[in-house]
């Protein structure tokens, strides 16, 4: 079997690999190397705002009807509090059975310096707070910051005046597809040095943690990897087969997404790209356009799985035995805070000391025991985020009516790319 070179999926596995190997011989070089990573998810950031905002108003502006933009985007929503609430369960059941921080040594954890997150936590997760996050100063500053929730905010009532509008708005909308293009034709151009940006995300994270630091926390990581993969293969695999399609073959056909994910450790540097694919699978550019960039914003099934999974490992590490109403109203809890992770940098982290500190049974300062793995794990949430939300956005776009199965066999076989 000959191996294509100039495959991305292959170019990114090999970079991945000399990333560990130059990470492990050259730690402090290796160490360095994080720019490359940084570089490159920078150029992916500065496309997402405009991106999110042109796919958004093109989405709702051109299906001209109201009505159908609120009924899409109810049910978008309903889908995503469904799941992500089984994604918390399945967090504090697996966790609970494992039990991977009984007899867990916590005395590191009171030396630690955690007030960059308790600090940030304070000032971003307030129920208020939230929702003033949402309304942008001005839709201007929102893009040129690059803040998701604003942009996305703006993007739907843009849309909504548009698709009111009706037909005098059309130009507008036909003018902004074409900027749209030109958005994706530069995605496409960014996407050709993901491989150097995979490279020099995982030098860092080897060189900078080292080798042994695969190994610490593992129990707990194995445990977090094992829930997703079981999260995405019967969880969300049940739904795929419910409405009649593979989850194996549509994991398959965003391999490239998901390696670039892998070694990113960011699902957002995959979003440009995820749009087209899903086009190009059979999903309607008004489904895609309005469901996928909510989902980043309202579904992430992996940052639900890692919170549910590490607020109770905490509780384990201190010896503090939660009984089931007690472990009810954490899950409660993190159903509010996990919606509001994506408007927050370093989400992930950030969100569970938000979570500790609304739940005072377990000590903040816990989270000091996972600064060392969290890194790793975050490979994880951006994956399961990343194949949970294109999940969602199929099932909506059948669910509406909004979808091509010929297209989709097509797309299967290798018949459709991504290039716009």
């Amino acid at each position: 079997m000959r191996i294509n070179f100039k495959n991305l999926t292959v170019q990114v596995i090999i970079a991945i690999i000399l990333g560990i190997i130059v990470g492990a011989i050259f730690p402090e070089f290796g160490a360095k190397l994080k720019i490359l990573a940084d570089i490159f998810i920078k150029l992916i950031k500065m496309l997402i705002a405009p991106i999110i905002f042109l796919t958004v108003v093109i989405g709702i502006g051109s299906m001209g009807d109201v009505k159908k933009v609120g009924k899409i985007g109810g049910k978008a929503l309903i889908y995503f509090e469904v799941v992500s609430t089984f994604a918390l369960a399945i967090g504090l059941i697996v966790v609970n059975l494992v039990q991977p921080g009984k007899g867990f040594n916590t005395e590191a954890a009171s030396k630690a310096d955690i007030s960059q997150y308790t600090n940030a936590a304070a000032e971003d997760h307030g129920f208020g707070a939230f929702i003033m996050q949402i309304i942008p100063e001005n839709v201007v500053g929102a893009l040129a910051n690059g803040e998701l929730l604003p942009v996305l905010f703006s993007a739907v009532l843009f849309g909504l005046a548009a698709a009111a509008i009706g037909e005098p708005a059309k130009p507008v909308i036909k003018f902004f597809e074409q900027v749209a293009d030109i958005f994706f034709k530069i995605v496409n151009m960014v996407m050709k040095i993901s491989p150097i940006g995979a490279f020099g995300a995982m030098s860092y994270t080897i060189g900078n943690f080292g080798l042994k630091s695969l190994q610490n926390l593992g129990f707990l990581m194995l445990s977090v990897y094992i829930t997703m993969f079981i999260f995405i293969v019967v969880v969300i695999g049940i739904i795929a087969y419910y409405f009649k399609f593979n989850i194996f073959k549509f994991i398959k056909y965003i391999k490239d997404e998901i390696f670039i994910v892998v070694g990113t450790s960011s699902s957002e540097s995959a979003l440009p790209s995820m749009m087209r694919k899903l086009e190009n699978y059979g999903c309607s550019k008004q489904v895609v356009g309005l469901v996928l960039p909510t989902g980043y914003s309202f579904n992430l099934d992996g940052t639900s799985i890692y919170l549910s999974m590490a607020a109770l490992f905490i509780a384990q590490a201190y010896g503090i035995d939660l009984d089931i109403w007690q472990q009810l109203t954490l899950l409660a809890i993190l159903m509010l805070t996990s919606k509001g992770a994506a408007g927050v940098t370093g989400s992930g982290f950030i969100t569970l000391a938000a979570t500790l500190a609304a739940f005072p049974m377990i000590p903040v300062e816990g989270i000091a025991l996972l600064i060392g793995v969290d890194r790793f794990m975050s490979e994880a949430r951006a994956v399961t985020n990343l194949i949970g939300n294109g999940v969602a956005t199929v099932v909506v776009s059948k669910v509406e009516k909004e979808f091509d199965p010929e297209q989709e066999q097509r797309a299967l076989a290798g018949q459709v790319t991504t290039a716009p």
